[in-house]
């Protein structure tokens, strides 16, 4: 039997929460079939350990699924929907922004018993490539209940049926829209940020950047989480971790060519590598998020790094435990369930104090 057919990897995906819940973590390790892995000083987290064990024994070695786009989607959509974690209770409203090529589907979600809080303008993970409202909805739902805020979904445009730069022109409409909107939402239109993960990440970074060259609204904080910043970059841990956690060399090249292939871009363009913008003077604050097992960690690190020599307030935190991606595991619980709640604490500081 193929163990990648969608009902039986639905069904062993849909165990894993509550196995790696009852399990001690000598005993995660013990069925891995290795003792603590630890690289540059960092020690894999057992849940993720025993996770990608798993993912190894399904003959999964990466996110990309047979170098189907139609298949990539499908799988990871239910692994984000199952592995997600609870559904905070917020309210939640579906939404239909104008964008440069049609409509953006979006998701706004609603504090409980809040007043005009801050509004986080969100763009989810998937190299460009795969991700929707749904593959970040236990994440949105978290962030606005634990940090009590608005959060703003925004479904953009993938490739590769939309090449770049159409993700950023979207990207950019939504938070502009958002700005305009955030009274009628509820929000403090004085305090509209930006976010996102690893592809979102970029998104949120260039939206950042644009809306400072642009002379319009700019947003009061920045959220990067494992974001990619330099689309080719040639970093140690592109290297550390090219293969066996989750995110692949492989899978990155596949993305890259997708977004980038039959575009008018160059990946040297700022608008696709946010490092490589001329000046990062005058970007709003920002909060970046690393991972220790991901080989976007290097040039996450490097961009808040950047940030800071620039003059920008940063605040770095590296989830030395993680792998690329855990924002979307949190129902493994863990050192995913704990990284994430340390996003909405500083999140939720930050926030505050803008």
């Amino acid at each position: 039997m193929d163990m990648r057919t969608p009902g039986v990897l639905r069904a062993i995906t849909r165990a894993t929460p509550a196995i790696a819940a009852v399990l001690p973590d000598p005993v995660k390790r013990l069925l891995s079939g290795k003792r603590a892995v630890v690289v540059d000083g960092n020690t894999l987290d057992p849940t993720l350990q025993f996770f990608l064990a798993g993912e190894r024994a399904l003959g999964l070695t990466g996110l990309v699924v047979d170098h189907d786009v139609a298949r990539t989607r499908a799988m990871t959509h239910d692994s984000c929907v199952t592995l997600g974690g609870p559904s905070a209770e917020v309210g939640v409203q579906t939404l239909s922004l104008p964008g440069p090529a049609g409509p953006i589907g979006a998701r706004h979600y609603r504090p409980n018993d809040r007043g005009a809080t801050a509004l986080l303008v969100y763009f989810h993970g998937g190299g460009f490539v795969f991700g929707d409202l749904d593959s970040v909805d236990a994440f949105c739902r978290r962030v606005c209940d634990g940090a009590g805020v608005h959060v703003l979904s925004v479904d953009y445009r993938l490739a590769p049926e939309h090449k770049a730069p159409a993700a950023v022109e979207d990207a950019e409409a939504a938070f502009r829209w958002a700005v305009e909107h955030a009274a009628e939402l509820g929000a403090d239109p004085d305090r509209v940020a930006v976010g996102g993960d690893s592809a979102g990440g970029a998104l949120a970074a260039v939206v950042s950047q644009l809306a400072r060259d642009g002379g319009g609204t700019a947003p009061c904080l920045q959220l990067l989480l494992y974001p990619i910043t330099e689309l080719n970059a040639q970093t140690r841990s592109r290297t550390l971790f090219a293969d066996g956690f989750l995110l692949t060399r492989s899978d990155m090249d596949f993305f890259h060519r997708q977004y980038l292939d039959g575009s008018d871009l160059d990946p040297t363009d700022p608008r696709i590598s946010p490092m490589l913008t001329e000046d990062l003077a005058g970007l709003p604050p920002a909060v970046v998020v690393t991972a220790g097992f991901d080989p976007l960690r290097d040039e996450g690190n490097n961009y808040a790094a950047a940030l800071a020599a620039a003059g920008v307030p940063v605040d770095l935190r590296e989830q030395r435990s993680m792998i690329h991606a855990f924002i979307n595991l949190g129902g493994l619980g863990g050192g995913c369930d704990r990284s994430i709640g340390d996003i909405v604490s500083a999140l939720k500081d930050h926030l505050q104090r803008s």
